[in-house]
């Protein structure tokens, strides 16, 4: 987007801050490197788009049978498909959505959500839509207008707590809240108990992680990121058709174009650096490369990591300690009747048990919008984020607890689809997404490793940039991949990221990549 006399910007927000990439050659004489990447989730194809388009030769290794890691889609009988869950492609996305300018420039496969109201069981309801989007008038929009926050409940609030919100500076934030948890930052600055709800159970949840759990320095950055440090706002946009189809696919043609070999349906069970290459066992054989960038879920990293012996014991050690979230569930329903017509494409829940959000997807996916007017029916998906053990334990009729209470909770939410048949229905649990918990921030495994030949990428890799979830692995992956192409005298990929420091937080922040 341009914005100013010519000077381009990722988006909308005039002080978004552009990490220039280390200079060098497009091309170079000689012989061409090669590297292996590990994954092809959204890290992967990242780190295979900057390094091809570079003229280095890559081998990308997936062991599923497609391409979009935990943001995959695939296909079912009857013009159905299936995911993982809903993702929102929020505007400070910036990395992730340059990763999918390369097959959609103007972006125009993904589509606005107007608005995505927020409801909690005792009859709060929070909006976005009109929220100014400028720090700091966002936050006092949102204040004046949302019901979980009450004048004499803000008068509880722990101002100095309060600032540390918009005193942020990155990356040394990230190590200001080692050993603290969400809830206990929330307990220090004595939220109103709506409000917490609402950061917790609506914000917090999202990261599939419950709030004893998960690190209070990721609910700060979140809070900086997604509201306090952006002017981008709290809107987003979705795939106006399903993940493979709008988002994949064509970067997979891409990729192809540049001569990366794509290889889906293969292990890597291996990594062997000797003197001059490593050497990467596969399922299918070994694959010889100049270097490789491990960006597989969290437990294959460690595992993989943890097989081939690479780094000191100290490393592998603290590769070992990271943990993954509890398990989340996605449940998707074709029902043979519309919800009704109001019903928003999104809807966060608070206080409704294990039910999270509710989504309709025929409001912005082609497929299901085709598969509804066909049936004159909806396409309805329900999420559980963080799930319990004892949740997941059958009940009296042979299903996991947790689908009797996610029906009821969805019929209390959207009361007219208790009266619907369901005429299809997708259930899926998966525990493989990383835990951002409350150890050491500086101990956490980043990109470079011991290794130089060797590079992690992923939403659970540590970054010194304000970024979390999907883009934090978009730039992870673009992250390792400037430092290969550094090594060999290559230009890198400029990255961008919301301010690196809050209203109030100091000048003096630096910025380190890699």
């Amino acid at each position: 987007m341009l914005i100013g006399a010519g000077r381009w910007r990722p988006g909308r927000d005039r002080h978004a801050v552009r990490h220039a990439a280390p200079a060098g050659r497009e091309r170079a004489s000689g012989p061409r490197p090669r590297v292996v990447v590990v994954g092809a989730g959204i890290a992967g194809l990242a780190a295979a788009t900057a390094l091809a388009e570079r003229d280095i030769g890559v081998v990308m290794l997936e062991q599923s049978p497609r391409l979009g890691g935990r943001v995959a889609a695939w296909p079912l009988p009857g013009g159905r498909t299936m995911s993982r869950g809903f993702h929102a492609f929020f505007r400070q996305y910036y990395n992730l959505r340059a990763l999918l300018r390369r097959v959609d420039p103007a972006l125009e496969r993904l589509v606005p959500i107007a608005d995505y109201p927020l409801i909690s069981a005792d009859g709060g309801r929070d909006a976005f839509d009109r929220v100014p989007s400028m720090p700091p008038f966002n936050i006092l929009g949102f204040v004046a207008r949302s019901p979980s926050f009450r004048a004499r409940d803000l008068i509880g609030v722990d101002v100095g707590a309060a600032l540390e919100l918009l005193r942020v500076r990155y990356p040394d934030s990230f190590s200001a809240y080692d050993g603290e948890s969400a809830a206990e930052f929330l307990d220090r600055l004595r939220f109103p108990a709506a409000a917490r709800h609402l950061a917790l159970e609506v914000f917090a949840r999202s990261f599939f992680a419950p709030a004893e759990d998960f690190a209070a320095a990721e609910l700060v950055a979140m809070f900086h990121s997604y509201f306090l440090g952006s002017s981008e706002g709290l809107l987003f946009d979705v795939p106006d058709d399903d993940y493979d189809a709008t988002l994949w696919a064509p970067l997979g043609r891409y990729l192809h174009g540049l001569g990366v070999e794509i290889r889906t349906g293969t292990s890597v069970v291996g990594i062997a650096p000797t003197a001059d290459e490593v050497m990467v066992e596969t399922s299918a054989g070994v694959v010889v490369a100049d270097a490789v960038v491990i960006a597989a879920d969290p437990a294959a990293t460690r595992s993989l990591i943890a097989d081939s012996a690479l780094g000191p014991e100290s490393w592998r050690e603290r590769v070992a300690g990271t943990r993954n979230a509890p398990p989340f569930a996605v449940w998707r329903l074709w029902l043979d009747r519309p919800v009704r017509a109001d019903r928003p494409a999104f809807l966060g829940t608070s206080g409704f048990g294990p039910l999270d959000n509710v989504s309709v997807l025929e409001r912005f996916e082609r497929g299901a919008a085709t598969w509804a007017q066909r049936h004159h029916g909806s396409v309805v998906e329900v999420h559980a984020y963080a799930v319990s053990g004892a949740d997941l334990a059958p009940g009296a009729d042979g299903r996991p607890l947790v689908r009797a209470r996610l029906d009821d909770a969805l019929h209390r939410v959207y009361p007219e689809v208790a009266a619907a048949t369901v005429l299809d229905q997708e259930w899926l649990v998966q525990a493989d997404c990383p835990l951002v918990d409350t150890s050491p921030w500086r101990l956490r495994p980043g990109v470079r490793t011991p290794e130089p030949r060797v590079l992690l990428a992923g939403d659970h890799v540590r970054c010194d940039l304000p970024v979390a979830l999907m883009e934090r692995a978009a730039t992870t992956g673009f992250e390792a991949a400037n430092a290969l192409l550094a090594g060999w005298g290559r230009a890198g990929h400029d990255l961008w990221t919301v301010p690196m420091r809050g209203l109030l937080g100091p000048r003096s922040g630096r910025s380190r990549i890699g």
